[in-house]
């Protein structure tokens, strides 16, 4: 995906490789799914053991200090793995505010378990009715004694049912809507009054509802100063698109390259479609949006270090767009052109779709980020 690897970049991407097409193929990965989440989930401790959940983290809290553009090499192999974990809501999401806003107890306690593998986490933001604005929060925090009380619901926190730590987004002040009084907590998984309903996703994957019913927290559990969370969940919603776009990416070239191999075996009226003219011109149209989302998807990640949020708010949303309207048209493209047996579940381009499906829905479907874009370029 990048255009120069240094070596240790170039060695990363070959790990990947090898682990997705000998410890993650597509024969292998239904079994493995059967335990995803659960405490002896053999690929969360490899990723573990590889050094994947520590690649980007903090190297004074056990990472190894990697770039946006080391991620951007993990999530774009995951992507052409299909690869199916806690990965984005523990390492992006969670790690980014925790490094952003954590207290140091906070990074010293949590981030070093992240990188081990034995902590999880996800980011609880989404609330009824599922509107992806931040800031549309409604749940409460209230101080009481030397704490907090929290009370509200949250919608499809991915792989809710499986962090010992969840990230929950309340309100100390102001309505709903309103960017400021909005604060982090580090609420844990057990914690007396916090219920789960546990769903399956339509990748595959997992995620949950929250209802939180007078939780109580610790003072320490706040992740930054009170009242002022929403820029570090905006950043790190950022970082979780940037992500899975890149994800993105890598899904959409492995249904290219999926399709080009079937319409060079594939015969119809004697020839095989390959070398009908039709075909090969909307090959050549998914080879395009395929070279268009990779380009976006690195500048979206590039614009992670920028110190200007309305740059970085900016650059996201437009990747977020053009990946989004790129993914579907490389996925019913990909669909269309292999016809029936695309949608068996035992062929893999079917689940490659609907992953691609979920990343366009995810932290803001094309709609959502164009608004976005358009006012961060009003601001």
């Amino acid at each position: 995906m990048l255009p120069s690897l240094t070596d240790e970049q170039r060695l990363l991407k070959e790990s990947l490789e090898r682990f997705r097409q000998q410890d993650y193929a597509f024969e292998k990965r239904k079994t493995l799914l059967a335990r995803l989440g659960a405490a002896d989930d053999p690929v969360w401790a490899q990723l573990a053991e590889l050094g994947w959940l520590a690649a980007t983290l903090p190297e004074e809290h056990g990472g190894l200090g990697g770039s946006h553009a080391d991620l951007a090499l993990l999530m774009e192999q995951f992507g052409r793995g299909l690869v199916t974990s806690p990965f984005v809501p523990t390492v992006v999401l969670g790690g980014t505010i925790l490094r952003l806003a954590g207290s140091a107890a906070q990074q010293s306690t949590i981030l070093p378990a992240v990188a081990e593998g034995t902590t999880r986490l996800a980011l609880a933001y989404l609330e009824p009715p599922g509107h992806p604005d931040p800031a549309c929060v409604a749940t409460r925090a209230r101080r009481e004694g030397d704490g907090f009380v929290i009370s509200g619901e949250k919608l499809a926190v991915l792989y809710g049912n499986v962090a010992d730590h969840l990230l929950v987004s309340a309100r100390t002040s102001g309505e709903v809507g309103d960017g400021h009084g909005i604060s982090m907590f580090l609420v844990p998984a057990d914690a007396p009054g916090l219920a789960v309903n546990a769903y399956r996703t339509h990748d595959s994957g997992w995620a949950a509802d929250l209802r939180l019913e007078r939780v109580q927290v610790s003072a320490d559990s706040l992740v930054g100063a009170m009242d002022s969370g929403l820029e570090t969940l905006e950043a790190a919603l950022d970082a979780g698109t940037a992500a899975i776009c890149a994800e993105a990416v890598g899904a959409m070239w492995h249904l290219h390259d999926m399709t080009l191999d079937y319409i060079k075996m594939r015969k119809q009226f004697g020839a095989t479609i390959g070398s009908f003219q039709a075909i090969q011109h909307r090959m050549v149209d998914m080879y395009m949006k395929c070279q268009l989302a990779q380009s976006m998807a690195l500048a979206g990640l590039a614009a992670l270090d920028s110190s200007d949020p309305i740059a970085r708010r900016r650059a996201v949303s437009a990747t977020k767009v053009q990946i989004g309207r790129a993914a579907r048209h490389v996925g019913e493209e990909a669909i269309q052109l292999h016809g029936g047996i695309a949608m068996t579940d035992d062929y893999a381009a079917g689940h490659y779709f609907k992953r691609l499906t979920m990343i366009r829905l995810m932290f803001g479907d094309e709609d959502y980020h164009l608004r976005r874009y358009r006012h961060s370029t009003a601001d």
